[in-house]
Parts: C-alpha cells; sequence; structure tokens
C-alpha cells in the first residue's frame, strides 16, 4: 500500500505540476505530460519497472476517448464519412507502410522484418492527435475530420495486422550471449502466463466470423433496446455515483467482449459510442467519463516519457535522431499528397499531415507482439521503441508549426471581381453579417436608402434571392467606397466581422469625411477602445444590448416589476456608457488590461458607481411609489 500511494503521488506531483507550465507556454497538455514522465522516469529515477504495466491501464484512456467520440458521431454521420475511411485511411496505411517497408529493406534488413517495420511505423498517435485536435478546437475542421477517420481507419487495420503478423515469423533470431558466443534467442509468448478466455479459440474460420459478427450485432440490439430499461433501474437508486459506476460498466463490459473474440477494445467501444449517440443517456455518459478519460490519457503520456530508454539512445542519439525526422519526415509527403489529391485546402492540409506525420502507440503493441512471434530480433525492436517515442514527443512540436504556418496562410478563396456601383445613397452599410442586416432591414424599412458592400459572394447572393440588394467587393478598398458615395453620404455603418479591417476602415472614412457620422460594430471591450481612437461616433458591442435585456428578464422574474427592470437596465447603459469613455483615457493597446494598473483601479472604482447609481435609481423609484 506504501509503495501504491507513493507512485501515485510521484504521477499525480509530476502532472500536476508540469501540464500547466506547459499549458501556459503554448505547447499544450501532451507535452506537458510527456516531459512529467521524461523527469519523473528516465531524468530523476523516481518510477521503475512498473511503468511498462502501468501503461497497459493507462491505455484504457484511449478506449474511453474513443467511445465518447463515438458518442459524437450518428451512424449516419460515420456513413457519410465512408470515402475519407476506406479511401483516404486505406491508401494511407497502405502507402505508408510500402514506402517504410522499402526503406527498411534498402537499409539491409529481410523483407518480412521490413514489412513488420513498415506495419508498426505507418499508425499515427490516436491519443496525442485526437487530444490535441479536441484542446485546440480543431476536431471539426476539414484536416480534424480527416485525421479522425485516418485514424479510425488505423485502429481497425490493427486486427488483420495483428493476424497477418505470424505469418511473417521465422523459428529464432541468432543473437550474442553474454561470453560473445552466438546462441539462439526464443521468446516466449507473455501471453502465456496471463490466458485470456477466448470465444473463439479452436474454432474454423467460419466458426469464428459468426461469432465475431453475433458479439457485434448482441452490442448494436444491447446498446438499442436495454440501454433505456437499464438506466430507468438505475435512476429508481437515486445515487449520482451508480450513473458513473452504469457509464464505467457499459466501456469496460464492451471492451472486454471484444478482447473475448480478438477484437481491438477500442474499436468495439467506438462502436457503442456511435449505437448510443442518439440515445438521451448521452450527455450523461459523457459527464461521468470525461474526467476518467482525461486522467488516463494524462497517465498513458505520462509512462511514454517515463519508458524511454534514454540508456540505448544516448548510445547513439545521431541515428536514432536521424530516423525518427525521417519517419516523420516520409509519412509527412505521403500525407501531404494524399491531402492533396482529396481536395483538402491548404490550411486543412497541413493539419492533416502535420498532425498524423508521427508513429503511435499501437506500434509498441505491434513491435512487442513482432518480437514476441519472432519476427523481428531484440536490437530491431528496441531501436523500433526509442524511434516510435521520439517521434511521439515531437508530435506536439508539429502542432506549434501547424499554428505558426496557419497564422501566416490564408486558405484560397475563388477570387470574384467587385460589382459596378453605380448608386449612392445616404447610408452606407459595410458588412451584411447577421449584424449588419438587422440595421439595413430597420433603415430599409422606416423609408430611408442603404448601399450594401460586402466580399462574401454566398452572402450577397442570399440577400438577392430575398429581394436585398447588394453590391459584391471589399469595403476596405477606397475607390469602391467612393463609388458608393462616401463623400456625399450622410451615416457609415462598419459591420464586418474582421476587428482590424473594422478599425481601419473607420480610421480611413475619418480622415476622408471629418464630418460623416459613423457607426461601428465591435467585437468586445477593447475593440470598443480601437475604435474610438479611430474615430467612430457611435460604437454597439455585438453582445452588449442584447446581454441587457436579458439581465433585464432576469429582474423581472426575481421580484422587480417592469418599470423597475427597465429603470436599472437604463441606468446600467448609461453608466457604461460613460465608464467606456473614462476607461478609454488610461487604456493602452501595448499592455493587457489585466496588467494595467490604471485600468484596473479606474474599472474598480467605476464598478462601485454602477452599484451606488443603481442603489439611488431603486431609492428614487420607491420613494416614487410611496408618494
Amino acid at each position: 500500500m506504501e509503495s501504491f500511494l507513493y507512485q501515485a503521488s510521484i504521477y499525480l506531483a509530476a502532472a500536476v505540476i508540469a501540464v500547466p507550465i506547459a499549458a501556459r507556454m503554448g505547447l499544450g497538455s501532451v507535452l506537458g505530460y510527456l516531459a512529467a514522465g521524461i523527469v519523473i522516469g528516465p531524468v530523476l529515477g523516481l518510477i521503475g519497472s512498473e511503468t511498462q504495466e502501468l501503461q497497459h491501464f493507462a491505455e484504457f484512456g484511449v478506449v474511453m476517448m474513443l467511445f465518447l467520440i463515438g458518442l459524437e458521431l450518428e451512424p449516419k454521420a460515420l456513413w457519410d464519412m465512408r470515402h475519407r475511411l476506406i479511401g483516404l485511411g486505406g491508401l494511407q496505411v497502405v502507402v505508408s507502410t510500402m514506402a517504410l517497408t522499402a526503406a527498411a529493406v534498402l537499409a539491409g534488413q529481410p523483407w518480412t522484418v521490413g514489412l513488420a517495420i513498415g506495419l508498426a511505423l505507418s499508425l499515427s498517435s490516436t491519443a496525442i492527435v485526437l487530444q490535441t485536435l479536441s484542446e485546440k478546437g480543431l476536431m471539426q475542421t476539414g484536416g480534424g475530420r480527416s485525421a479522425f477517420s485516418v485514424l479510425l481507419t488505423q485502429d481497425i487495420a490493427v486486427i488483420p495486422i495483428l493476424a497477418f503478423l505470424p505469418l511473417l515469423a521465422v523459428h529464432e533470431f541468432a543473437t550474442l550471449g553474454p561470453d560473445g558466443s552466438i546462441s539462439l534467442a526464443l521468446h516466449e509468448d507473455a501471453a502465456a502466463h496471463h490466458a485470456v478466455p477466448s470465444l473463439v479459440e479452436g474454432l474454423p474460420g467460419w466458426g469464428v466470423t459468426l461469432v465475431t459478427i453475433g458479439v457485434i450485432g448482441g452490442v448494436i440490439l444491447a446498446g438499442i433496446y436495454l440501454t433505456r430499461p437499464v438506466f430507468r433501474y438505475i435512476n429508481a437508486a437515486r445515487l449520482r455515483e451508480m450513473y458513473t459506476a452504469l457509464a464505467l460498466l457499459i466501456v469496460v463490459g464492451i471492451s472486454f467482449l471484444m478482447t473475448l473474440v480478438g477484437l481491438s477494445p477500442a474499436l468495439g467501444a467506438f462502436l457503442a459510442g456511435v449505437v448510443l449517440a442518439n440515445s438521451e443517456f448521452r450527455h450523461e455518459l459523457e459527464s461521468d467519463l470525461e474526467p476518467f478519460k482525461g486522467l488516463l490519457l494524462g497517465l498513458f503520456f505520462i509512462t511514454v516519457g517515463a519508458g524511454i530508454n534514454f540508456q540505448a539512445f544516448f548510445a547513439d542519439p545521431g541515428d536514432l535522431i536521424g530516423l525518427a525526422l525521417l519517419v516523420i519526415l516520409a509519412k509527412g509527403i505521403i500525407l501531404y499528397v494524399l491531402a492533396r489529391a482529396f481536395g483538402l485546402k491548404s490550411r486543412d492540409r497541413w493539419l492533416f499531415t502535420l498532425s498524423l506525420a508521427q508513429a503511435g502507440e499501437f506500434g509498441f503493441v505491434l513491435v512487442a507482439f513482432s518480437l514476441q512471434q519472432n519476427v523481428i530480433p531484440q536490437d530491431i525492436s528496441e531501436k523500433l521503441l526509442l524511434i516510435i517515442a521520439l517521434t511521439m514527443l515531437i508530435t506536439p512540436l508539429l502542432f506549434i508549426l501547424y499554428d505558426q504556418i496557419s497564422r501566416r496562410m490564408r486558405d484560397a478563396a475563388p477570387v470574384h471581381a467587385p460589382d459596378a456601383i453605380d448608386e449612392e445613397g445616404p447610408v452606407i452599410i459595410a458588412g451584411i453579417g447577421r449584424f449588419g442586416q438587422i440595421v439595413n432591414r430597420l433603415v430599409q424599412a422606416s423609408g430611408f436608402k442603404t448601399i450594401v458592400l460586402d466580399h462574401d459572394m454566398q452572402t450577397i447572393q442570399l440577400m438577392r434571392r430575398f429581394g436585398i440588394k447588394g453590391f459584391l467587393g471589399d469595403p476596405t478598398r477606397p475607390e469602391l467606397l467612393k463609388a458608393a458615395g462616401l463623400m456625399k453620404a450622410r451615416v457609415l455603418v462598419v459591420a464586418m466581422d474582421d476587428r482590424d479591417k473594422a478599425t481601419m476602415l473607420v480610421a480611413y472614412a475619418r480622415r476622408q469625411r471629418p464630418d460623416l457620422h459613423i457607426v461601428a460594430r465591435a467585437y468586445d471591450r477593447n475593440h470598443v477602445f480601437q475604435l474610438y481612437r479611430a474615430g467612430a461616433n457611435d460604437i454597439v458591442r455585438e453582445m452588449f444590448d442584447s446581454s441587457l435585456r436579458a439581465g433585464r428578464y432576469v429582474l423581472e422574474n426575481i421580484g422587480l416589476t417592469e418599470y423597475e427592470a427597465a429603470e436599472a437596465e437604463q441606468t446600467f447603459y448609461t453608466h457604461d456608457r460613460e465608464s467606456v469613455r473614462r476607461l478609454a483615457e488610461v487604456w493602452d493597446p501595448n499592455i493587457p488590461s489585466s496588467e494595467n494598473a490604471a485600468y484596473v483601479a479606474r474599472a474598480r472604482e467605476l464598478e462601485k458607481e454602477l452599484e451606488a447609481a443603481l442603489l439611488n435609481r431603486v431609492s428614487e423609484v420607491d420613494q416614487k411609489k410611496s408618494a
């Protein structure tokens, strides 16, 4: 017990210290967990041989992650992904395997060993990639969805690969004995010591197929018909922890059932998640399992870092790092070509390429299994494990590289020639999204002509379907503004989504027309200050008025009358407008507001004034009532 508590304290302390540091440095949690494992393992030696056993337990975090991802995918969505799963994912595994096998054979390895190496290195890290994509909010991008499709295909491919590898086995490998003589090293099957029952052992091929299909069908039917009555039964206990126990039972039970028929637990968990995606209990399952998934995945990454054999690494660091980089480069080239072939855009193409270029945790499994089956020799397996670990360590840096590339590039968009503007009006509206549409409808319905400019062809075409005329073009271009009547207009409405362009447009219009009234949409308070300095007359924060109205509804439903709530709303509105002007005097664009002492002091002062103003207003209303 004391040993367990000591080890648990070491792992948790390492995570709590390293991960926040890595996150604050913008490196992501995965690199933090890996670094924590390296520090407490190879560097300080605080943990020992139990890491490998713990890693098998921690791999269950990958299983939970795939179950939770399955919950987010309806069967229809999975069917819509079939082209990426079969085409993109299948080609990635096949082409990467062929290329890496050829490289290994050219390096002097037998073709059987080369093929085993190619298969092991062709797979990417499901745990690192999905965790990082989720953290960075990239799962729903084109590149993120394509990466997920490939990872799912790889997880499925593990099953036939494990079945195929024994066919490459040789009976024995010659290795050097302790005295320098050549001895024959036969590798025992470790599974013999920890035998797991099997439902398909000893069955003919057709029997294995029938049992496997029956188990998968049973999981699907149970998910459809049994989950609702089981949840009702658990609900009758009125114990919150029973929901957590049931969620764990579903994942653990299905994973164990998959192992009984020789399938991947992760694949089984994913299938169960997809079946339950339309269930009303989906959100309950997600909230119960999310903490377990996060901790187990973190533990898995720590064990990967702790398991790196630095003694073997320092014996030949140049070759190992070079081989790891060559694996990333080779897979990256293949992924980039496939991304172009399947029509991914530039930013998505780079995300797809850089996120999947590493080897993954299933590579550890395949290397260990290949060694166990006498497919590869001991010295090759040790090098492969180090190469896989190194590529996983480099992966967070590849995501940082993607961030840098993404900031400097824009996806190529169809270029449309701007419309010839042959009209002028007293009101020019630059940007006709959700905000600009409301302004335009109100002004036009009140009998005033507007000239609408927007750079998005789809938006302009959509407006025209509803009988609203607009001109295609970039509102920040001086010639388009002048053609729209900037020099004669009375009001300019800046309702663009791009904050920097909106500020630039306000500044330009103010220089050209000092007498023009400019109404501008602001994203937040800092944007308000920028627009104020640029010369806008009226600045509207996009969420401010709707939030203020929501607050009034709250006041009406907790005891205030409609009149009292309206008075409080008006007081808040008036005070906030004055507060923004006073805060703009001490705002500095070069200093974050939270670190600007003068700004913070004035904000606190104004907050106290707001409280006093609201209390005084309530008091005045009460006096009027009593009078």
